[in-house]
């Protein structure tokens, strides 16, 4: 027999409170024009992006997420110094060491937090999510801070047709805590790294800083060597989002045993209009079903993208509390993450 005491915490998990954090400088497509042969027309009818924000140097991660958190922790009528962990999903942050996690920990005002960052693209608020909800099930926290926050602009080539309009900045977050019913279904999730080559950075950091050799290094139009910046193979990236994704959506939905009938929202990675729209007809959402379309003024945010939707939704009205809603993120690696959630 083990000696070791089980482990006992909620019987359920749910997200009990939701803040965002946009920018204050919105960037219509007409800048992103500048550097590019295009049409604004071009970029609405491709992504269906009309503005994004971009963050200004006060605008770090930290600050964003600091942000956002307030008003998450405030939605769900707690303290930070309930928070037992404190979970930060992005790439744009260029420190290796320390993670982020651990400097929003502290100036939250949590009592020494657990806190640490993840690296999963755009589905890294599903992970985020499955983590909080495994703590704490499991009993390792009682209320648990996820953040999906980017400087996607830092890592934007300007001069690439094919990426230049996409990103933006911004940071979402929620506060998982305990339910005595279950409010997050089981996590789908998994990666496809044999396609990891149509989602990458251009240059590896290393690569980058190097003294030695830089024949082969991405330059811009005045010849000097371009910083690392995120590319992608649109086409390939569009099929595998909308033929696969939706699949792993039905999946989610079936994992949690309901039907798209009884949905109220959905809100999908926001990655492209033309992507979502694909997988609403796939899924054979019904009309009365709220679909996320944040990305029209926002962008995309990659881990932010879905908390940041979701925050909107609940702000205007367009989904209300106690609404079901399918969320599904999925980006560089290839990875994946759905699941079917009550709304706060």
């Amino acid at each position: 027999m083990s000696k070791i005491k089980p482990s006992k915490g909620a019987p359920y998990a749910r997200i009990l409170g939701v803040g965002g954090y946009r920018p204050t400088r919105v960037v219509p497509n007409e800048v992103i024009l500048e550097k590019i042969d295009s049409s604004d027309e071009w970029i609405r009818s491709r992504s269906g992006i009309e503005t994004r924000h971009w963050a200004s140097p006060e605008e770090t991660i930290a600050a964003m997420s600091l942000e956002a958190s307030g008003k998450a922790i405030a939605d769900a009528g707690i303290d930070a110094g309930q928070i037992g962990a404190v979970v930060v999903s992005t790439v744009s942050h260029f420190s290796q060491t320390p993670a982020v996690a651990t400097e929003i920990a502290d100036k939250l005002g949590t009592d020494k937090a657990a806190a640490f960052d993840i690296s999963a693209g755009c589905a890294g608020f599903g992970y985020g999510l499955t983590l909080a909800k495994g703590m704490i099930v499991e009993g390792s926290a009682e209320y648990v801070l996820v953040i999906g926050v980017e400087r996607l602009s830092d890592l934007t080539d300007l001069e690439d047709r094919a990426t230049a309009f996409l990103f933006g900045d911004g940071a979402g977050a929620v506060v998982v805590g305990p339910s005595q019913e279950p409010a997050i279904g089981p996590t789908v999730w998994g990666s496809e790294g044999d396609k990891s080559e149509t989602i990458k950075q251009t240059v590896p950091w290393d690569r980058f800083v190097s003294t030695g050799d830089v024949s082969g290094l991405p330059v811009d139009s005045d010849g000097n060597i371009k910083f690392p910046a995120i590319t992608q193979e649109g086409q390939a990236v569009f099929r595998w989002a909308v033929f696969e994704m939706a699949k792993v959506a039905q999946q989610a939905l079936d994992a949690a045993g309901i039907s798209p009938d009884d949905l109220d929202v959905f809100i999908p990675h926001q990655a492209n209009v033309r992507i979502i729209d694909s997988m609403v007809k796939t899924l054979k959402l019904p009309e009365h079903v709220t679909v996320a379309r944040d990305i029209r003024t926002t962008g995309n945010t990659s881990a932010a993208s879905i908390p940041l939707a979701m925050e909107r939704l609940l702000a205007t009205g367009e989904a209300k509390s106690g609404d079901t809603a399918l969320v599904i993120g999925f980006g560089a690696g290839l990875v994946y993450a759905a699941t079917v959630v009550t709304l706060p």
